[in-house]
């Protein structure tokens, strides 16, 4: 009680939005974070300017100033292992016996028209890096469960 016989409130005592909605900011992130992993046209785009960007990388004669490996087959694995994710989250309800051959296919695309440049040439190892980076890109990653199926560790079961 304040002199003047009223009640005094602090900063404290006042409750937050976040407190009267019951959400913390932590599910408030999750659920955020949720959204956008699920936002399908967002990943596609991502997608394609990624195969447009690898292409272009990968046939021209012009060392660009880009952020990578000093190791052509790190960059291989990279590239592939992006793209796997990539496809995942555009495509989740795509297996992986459609996209897998596609993406090699790609690397392969990549590889032949490097046999016919002046300045590149084709190479076995770069395709085996290729389909390393896709072997972990199928790997189970965080916010890449197939859609639809149900997440057992929150069942009455999963105790």
């Amino acid at each position: 009680m304040t002199m003047t016989g009223r009640k005094a409130y602090h900063v404290d005592n006042i409750p937050t939005a976040r407190e009267h909605s019951g959400t913390s900011a932590m599910d408030t992130l999750k659920q955020q974070l949720t959204s956008l992993l699920q936002y399908r046209p967002l990943w596609r785009a991502a997608f394609v300017i990624s195969v447009l960007a690898i292409g272009f990388l990968a046939t021209t004669d012009n060392p660009y100033p880009i952020p990578s490996s000093s190791s052509d087959k790190i960059n291989h694995l990279v590239a592939f292992l992006e793209l796997t994710i990539l496809t995942r989250l555009a495509w989740p309800e795509l297996r992986a016996i459609w996209f897998v051959p596609a993406l090699l296919g790609f690397g392969l695309g990549i590889e032949i028209i490097q046999a016919n440049l002046p300045y590149r040439e084709f190479s076995l190892a770069d395709l085996a890096a290729d389909g390393a980076g896709i072997a972990l890109g199928l790997l189970p990653w965080p916010g890449l469960r197939r859609l639809g199926k149900p997440d057992l560790r929150n069942s009455p079961g999963s105790l």
